[in-house]
This record gives structure tokens, sequence and C-alpha cells, in this order.
């Protein structure tokens, strides 16, 4: 069996070694031929997989290990009896702690002590959402949720969201929507010159779902103006070929990585190996806790006289703070557009390894039960 893989999944060899040859392959480019003769095709969002690549190919079973889909025509593979498998909520807690740690550094910025005080507008509660919904809950945060097409499919639960118009009043609105094109509720440029009028100087918007969500041309307008609200985005319109005057206005930009912890990456592979073995009818022998290192940083201790959102703030931005991957891509922007491009992908492609909070122990001495609340909510590991 010829497995046909993205070269930037991790643990290839792995999970997928004993069940078939394994061929590395640059997502971003792949091209019919390279597929033709594979029984297996495992994609990242890079790669556009529809008839015009698979068509007289003997691709019988079809994996991303990713949780958006849209670059993945379902309705023709299913035509076709051609399995697919998906990974929903791989990166879930990766997201989520990414939106946490903006929102540390703009509670800093706008010099507000107690960062719970901020309101958060949730655009699409579905595993990423839901995860950041959950989390910023426990920590005390005012929470308003948006998302028509759960509203709608789930009457019971119709009162716990609100119409977009209400998000956007609030000091933080974060985007996590799936790209859809069509239909009552498409996303596709969701937010436009309209929606971004409503956003004032007291407001962050962050977009760590799809970068069509937003126009990109009413929001480089909208950021010329002297009453713009702070923009923090990790995706964008045209990837890899990102606009390099976007990338100079918004507050803080990142390349796409968001979900990029180590422990998204590899449940991302292995619920596609899980699917596929599935599939095959083979056996599940593998875990990704398995092939998890030991993290760089294992330990922080606390003392009783630390304040509480201090040093839940401070564990959190040990584990990731989003200035390191902004200066990165900043520093890419200078060249040919074919070269930003290319530089976008690296970047990416070469991403460091980034653990999530639930790697991290954190030892509090002389603790209250709320600080310890506080840590868990994120999923840190306490040791009290």
């Amino acid at each position: 069996m010829l497995i046909v893989a993205d070269e930037n999944i991790p643990l290839l060899d792995s999970f997928f070694g004993d069940i078939g040859d394994i061929r590395r392959v640059n997502g971003r480019n792949l091209s019919p031929d390279q597929v033709r003769d594979a029984d297996v095709l495992l994609v990242r969002s890079v790669t556009r997989v529809d008839q015009a690549l698979l068509e007289g190919s003997r691709v019988r079973f079809v994996g991303t290990a990713t949780i958006g889909t849209d670059h993945i025509d379902q309705a023709w593979l299913e035509t076709q009896g051609i399995g697919f498998a998906a990974a929903p909520g791989c990166n879930a807690a990766s997201v989520a702690e990414y939106v946490l740690s903006m929102l540390s550094l703009y509670a800093e910025r706008r010099g507000i002590e107690d960062w719970s005080t901020l309101s958060v507008g949730v655009v699409g509660v579905g595993n990423v959402g839901g995860e950041l919904a959950r989390m910023l809950q426990r920590l005390n945060f005012s929470v308003k949720l948006c998302d028509p097409p759960r509203q709608e499919s789930e009457p019971e639960q119709a009162e716990e969201f609100v119409p977009l118009a209400e998000v956007l009043e609030c000091d933080v609105v974060t985007l996590h929507t799936p790209l859809t094109r069509e239909g009552a509720h498409a996303t596709n440029r969701m937010l436009s010159e309209r929606e971004l009028a409503l956003l004032g100087p007291d407001q962050l918007l962050i977009n760590a779902g799809r970068g069509e969500v937003i126009d990109g041309e009413a929001l480089l307008a909208r950021l010329t103006q002297p009453d713009a609200p702070t923009v923090a985005l990790d995706v964008w319109e045209h990837e890899p070929r990102i606009n390099p005057d976007l990338v100079e206005k918004v507050w803080l930009a990142t390349p796409h990585i968001a979900g990029y912890s180590l422990e998204g990456k590899v449940q991302g592979t292995e619920m596609v190996y899980r699917a596929l073995c599935r599939y095959l009818g083979l056996p599940v022998r593998k875990k990704s806790g398995q092939f998890l290192p030991e993290p760089a940083l294992s330990k922080v201790s606390f003392t009783s006289s630390v304040d509480e959102d201090e040093a839940v703030q401070v564990a959190l931005r040990a584990c990731y703070d989003p200035r390191r991957d902004d200066a990165r891509l900043r520093l890419t922007m200078a060249g040919t557009p074919e070269e930003r491009a290319q530089a976008f992908d690296k970047l990416r492609r070469d991403y460091p390894v980034r653990r999530e909070c639930s790697s991290l122990k954190v030892q509090l001495k002389g603790s209250s039960r709320s600080i310890q609340d506080g840590f868990r909510a994120i999923g840190f590991k306490l040791k009290i």
C-alpha cells in the first residue's frame, strides 16, 4: 500500500509506517501525477482535494490532519466511494490558548489589571470556539456566543446565542467559524465594511479561524481610520500570498499557527490514523501520548504572595507568547510577492516546538481555591 502524505504531518512513520510505504510530498504544490498510484492520501489545509487532483488515481481514502474541511470536496469523494476523515477538535486547546495569550497582552496594553473584566464575543462555537468559551467562562469572563447554524439546529439551546451585531459590541471579538460560501449563514467575508465600522478603538478583533471570513480590503481601509479597532490576525486572505500592507497595520500578526502546538498536531495525526485503521479493518495500536517528548519547560512555582491573575498569565505566556511569531512574520515582509509567499510557508513548515499548557506542572504554595481554579480552567497540571 502506498501512502502519499504532506511532509509537514508529524510522526508519519510512527503512526503509518507499518501500514504502508510513505511518500512525502509538498502539500502546497501537490499534482495529480504525484497521487496517481497512491492508495491513501494524507493532507493538511494547504492542499485542495477534488476531482481535478484525484480523478484517474487509485486513491481510496483521504485524511486531512486538520479541523477544517473547506479544502476537501467531500461530495465528490462520496460519489467516488472514497473514504474520508478529518481531525475535528484536534487543536482546540492550542487555538484557545493562543486567544487567551492575546487577551493577556491586550489587557496589559490597555492597562487593565483584571483581564476578566473584558467582555468576549465568540463567533463560531464548534470544537474550537466551544473550548475557548468554556475556558473563558471558568475564568469568570463575560462571554457572548454567536453561531446561527447551531442556534437553528439546536432550538433547545437557542437562548445561549446572540446575533452577530450584539457580539460586535463586546470588548473582544474572536472568530472561529469554518469558511462557507453558500447558504443562509455563509461566512465568506462575514465581516466586511458594514460590520467593521461597528468596531471602535476600545475593541480587539481576533481572527484565528479562516482568513476569508474578513474582507481584507475593507479591513485595511478600516485600519487607516483614526477610530480603528485593534486587530490580531493569524489567518489571511490569499495565503500564502498575504498582503504586507495589512501585516503592517494590524497589532499582532502570526502565520496561521494558532493551532500549531505539538499536542494539537500529533493528535490530528492520531485521529486520521484511527480513521484509516477503521477503514482498513486494522486494530488501533498507537496513541499520541506515547510519542510526546518531555517538554523543555516542565514546571513553574508560585508562592502565596503572587497575584492570582498575574500568576495565571505568567504561566500562560511561558507556554506561548504570540509576539515571537509576530516578529518572525514581519521579518519576512521584505522581498518579492513570491519570496514572501515562500517565507510564509517556511514559517509554518519550520515552526518551533510549542507545547500546550497541559504539559506544564504548576506548583502552588499556600494558594487559594480561586487561583487553583484559574490554572485548572486553562489545563495546567497542579501540584499543591
